[in-house]
């Protein structure tokens, strides 16, 4: 009996440390990868400002009603602003940078910052490799879109009105989880930079 307790105690012991080990280990990992996804994310995020919106020459960062805004100046004039979309798709979050004219009317471009959606489908709102002449073309569909009074997705057609966009064949669950949340976004956009009180970070 007091063998067994023993062994049974062993056990416990070198449980206990690989338990602690492999804590130690995956730590020491995340303080080392962590501030590397944080860089790569912020390079991302400007690549992406600059890409959704209108030619400018400078930027500045602002917050209204707690909602951050990239507003885009050519010399004195605001040309755009841009802000994060952020929602559930098909698999889960996707992240966005939308640009848009200053009076919030006007899509000028759309980027897919991070998205989970099924390999080979869903993934092609941010790259469609099926369609090697144009990859981009789900978010290109976007530019000069106006979502008044919404963005709306039809299916195996060539978009007719102002406000529609293709959905991709065999992702219409992503594509209109896009849609829905651009939606969503754009309206609490619009209330928040139009009646928010300023507070600039640069």
């Amino acid at each position: 009996m007091t063998q067994h307790t023993s062994g049974s105690g062993k056990m416990v012991l070198v449980l206990t440390l690989i338990t602690a080990l492999s804590g130690a280990i995956l730590a020491a990992w995340d303080s080392y990868t962590a501030p590397k996804i944080t860089y790569h994310r912020e390079q991302a995020l400007l690549v992406a400002i600059s890409q959704v919106l209108p030619a400018h020459d400078s930027t500045r960062t602002v917050v209204l009603n707690g909602q951050t805004f990239y507003e885009a100046f050519a010399g004195d004039s605001l040309v755009g602003v841009g802000f994060q979309a952020l929602g559930n798709g098909f698999q889960g979050q996707i992240r966005m940078m939308l640009g848009m004219t200053p009076d919030l009317e006007t899509i000028t471009g759309l980027e897919i910052l991070e998205q989970v959606e099924t390999p080979g489908l869903g993934t092609k709102i941010a790259h469609d490799p099926s369609q090697r002449s144009d990859p981009e073309w789900f978010t290109k569909q976007f530019n000069g879109l106006l979502p008044s009074p919404e963005l709306t997705v039809i299916k195996n057609a060539t978009p007719t009105h102002s406000n529609e966009i293709q959905a991709i064949t065999g992702a219409t669950i992503s594509s209109q989880a896009v849609v829905r949340i651009l939606n969503q976004q754009i309206e609490s956009a619009r209330q928040a930079f139009r009646t928010g009180s300023e507070v600039v970070h640069g």
